[in-house]
């Protein structure tokens, strides 16, 4: 078992299963990593403190309610998206990642460590929302696009009640208000921030929430080209 997995406990309770997942996950993520650029964070004690304990700030100061429906987009390695489903198991998860060999990845980690109700699905946002639009309670981003952009991907996602969680750096409160517009225009509205510091004093984390209180205009998001170049 890993050395560094009390830093987890502050945040949660892990069961021994828990504690095993995520030594096996650290594992593959630092094999695979041999091959294919994942991540540049590969030291022990970063990876548990940059990836694992940040990907749980996600969600841990609103413990989330059994068979919520989460979609991660732009899951990458699979942060935060695999962290909170072995933390949460009742997670209905979605890891959405456009990249091919990052989806191989992602569904190598979920049968090496038993993951159960818990999908890959390899596309971009803007088109894979024409088959899950308004269908999750919660969209999750992690260090994905500025928030501007962000919104026009994530918030199409979102049930009417549910919410958008984006994680940000330290340019998050001047994101947030960049974005207002946009936030108010696809149907959300500004909901909470909370900041974290993260252990070690290895940098600070905004936990942006975003409630969905309105339909998104059937006419976003726009194709990504037009999002990246003219933002709302």
């Amino acid at each position: 078992m890993s050395n560094y997995r009390h830093y987890l406990e502050e945040l949660v309770e892990l069961t021994n299963e828990q504690k095993k997942q995520f030594d096996q996950y650290y594992r593959l993520l630092v094999d695979t990593n041999a091959t294919m650029n994942l991540t540049t964070i590969l030291k022990e004690e970063d990876v548990y403190i940059k990836h694992f304990y940040d990907s749980i700030l996600a969600l841990v100061k609103n413990m989330p309610h059994e068979n919520l429906k989460v979609i991660d987009i732009g899951s990458g390695a699979g942060f935060p998206g695999i962290v909170l489903k072995i933390v949460f198991p009742n997670l209905q998860m979605t890891l959405l990642e456009a990249t091919n060999k990052k989806c191989a990845f992602l569904n190598r980690v979920i049968d090496t460590l038993g993951l159960k109700d818990v999908y890959v699905v390899c596309d971009r946002a803007e088109k894979f929302v024409t088959k899950a639009r308004e269908k999750y309670d919660i969209v999750i981003a992690r260090a994905v696009a500025n928030l501007n952009i962000l919104v026009e991907l994530a918030l199409p996602f979102v049930k009417i009640g549910g919410f958008f969680i984006a994680m940000k750096g330290q340019n998050a409160i001047i994101e947030l208000d960049e974005a207002s517009h946009a936030i108010e225009l696809l149907g959300g509205t500004p909901y909470s921030k909370n900041i974290y510091e993260l252990p070690q004093n290895k940098g600070i984390r905004y936990i942006v929430q975003i409630k969905k209180i309105k339909k998104t205009p059937i006419l976003y998001p726009r194709v990504y080209s037009k999002i990246k170049n003219k933002p709302l």
